[in-house]
């Protein structure tokens, strides 16, 4: 008895498409090479570890999603994220920001669909601490900027004050989002809210060390907070305090050690469009030289370049960009994983990278030919064809 296999092709096909989707959504991650570090960095890992993974530039459009979009690439954005939580197993989430692709003209109905969309498409990570830096896409330019419309998207992310900034501790590790887009104002409301908390967390840090000097627990907080404004000397070592999250990166040296990256990304792909600063902004001197002063952070991570950067400022101060995480940014899109050592020592970075989009879609259209020419070459020829 012949058995014939073409009914089983549909099932073949789908079974083939499910474990190539499964293959594609696995991150591929690489410790990128930090030459400039002062000790090296243990291979393994202590259960005291924190390991973060960090992400950008999600461009969601909420209900504004076209069918290619929801039914493709939202489609596979989730996929990522819930591969690479059960892969890498990570301990939080911190997203750097812009995770609308048109927030800052978006009326508030259409907003709350992209944050819906958001909190979708992260899947397991709801289970997971979680922080959200403030992009420029997400609240706008210096003269869009008011306190009540960026209070109003910071009450509907995770950690956030009125002024789109954040300050945590987690495994021993403590961090400080600031919300970059308002250091590049002039006297601006927001900007002196950002400082004010820029001159918090620096006196914070400043106190915990001399506590610690003089016998402390260094995991002692401060009740007290104390709101000054100006140019403060800063006693702290260079990379003694906080891990500094933001969205646009800081102004930095053109001669700065440099890993990865490159400036050949175009400024949007398709209906995303531009954003309300070029992918080329940063932070300006004098607020990078402040923020240096102030804070003297571990480590820094910055994004909105929608490329990968690891380099190290004049300072010695590390700076890691992250990648974009859609395919609405970019063809080849990508994340980082952050490891924090129990000792406050050496920083693990890793670059993740994600399948390209072009390589995924000629995927699908050779499945689709294959099975096409199949179905076609397999059909057999009518009787009174083969007769004449």
């Amino acid at each position: 008895m012949v058995v014939s296999w073409k009914p089983l092709l549909p099932l073949i096909a789908v079974s083939a498409l499910l474990v190539y989707e499964d293959w594609v959504s696995t991150p591929s991650c690489k410790t990128t090479v930090t030459p400039n570090l002062p000790e090296p960095i243990p291979e393994h890992h202590h259960p005291d570890d924190l390991k973060v993974m960090l992400v950008a530039d999600l461009l969601l459009l909420g209900s504004d999603s076209g069918y290619f979009n929801l039914l493709f690439r939202d489609y596979y954005l989730s996929k990522f994220f819930t591969k690479s939580f059960h892969t890498l197993k990570p301990d939080m989430l911190l997203v750097l920001g812009d995770i609308s692709a048109r927030g800052h003209n978006l009326p508030k109905t259409k907003y709350v669909s992209v944050i819906h969309q958001f909190h979708k498409v992260l899947g397991p990570f709801l289970g997971l601490p979680l922080h959200v830096v403030l992009g420029d896409r997400d609240i706008g330019e210096c003269d869009e900027l008011s306190a009540e419309s960026v209070s109003w998207v910071s009450r509907r992310l995770p950690g956030l004050d009125s002024a789109g900034c954040g300050a945590f501790e987690i495994g021993n590790v403590s961090f400080v989002s600031l919300s970059a887009v308002a250091l590049l104002c002039g006297n601006n409301e927001l900007r002196f809210s950002v400082e004010k908390v820029v001159e918090r967390e620096s006196m914070d840090f400043q106190m915990e060390r001399e506590r610690v000097n003089e016998g402390g627990d260094e995991n002692d907080r401060l009740g007290k907070r104390v709101y000054q404004f100006g140019w403060r000397e800063n006693a702290m070592l260079s990379g003694s305090g906080p891990v500094l999250l933001l969205h646009l990166p800081l102004n930095r040296n053109v001669n700065a050690a440099n890993n990865g990256g490159s400036s050949s990304i175009l400024d949007g792909r398709g209906p995303v469009g531009t954003g309300p600063y070029k992918l080329s902004h940063k932070l300006p001197l004098n607020a990078t030289e402040y923020i240096f002063q102030a804070l003297k952070p571990r480590i820094v991570f910055s994004a909105h370049t929608q490329e990968f950067y690891d380099h190290f400022h004049p300072d010695g101060t590390r700076e890691v960009t992250v990648p974009a995480m859609t395919w609405n940014a970019r063809d080849d899109p990508g994340f980082v994983v952050a490891i924090f050592r129990g000792n406050k020592g050496a920083v693990s970075v890793s670059y993740c990278s994600l399948a390209r989009e072009s390589h995924v879609l000629i995927a699908y259209v050779s499945l689709l030919i294959l099975l096409l020419s199949t179905i076609i070459f397999s059909t057999p020829t009518p009787r009174c064809l083969r007769q004449r």
